[in-house]
């Protein structure tokens, strides 16, 4: 039996300074742009999510 996650936010990667609070979903917060679009590419290759640049230096990593 398959078991996979489906529509859900995996993981949240964003600046220091970002307004997120943490709780709906893994938070990694990174201070350098170049590290948090790194940072999210792994997390969705590891867990073969999507990454989404929110264009506030925020990405989001979701299972659709």
């Amino acid at each position: 039996m398959n078991v996979d996650i489906t529509h859900a936010i995996l993981a949240i990667v964003a600046g220091h300074d970002a307004p997120i609070e943490p709780g709906a979903a893994p938070l990694f917060r990174v201070r350098d742009e170049k590290e948090r679009e790194r940072i999210a590419k792994y997390i969705g290759a590891i867990t073969l999510g999507t990454v989404h640049d929110l264009r506030d230096g925020t990405y989001i990593v979701v299972k659709h």
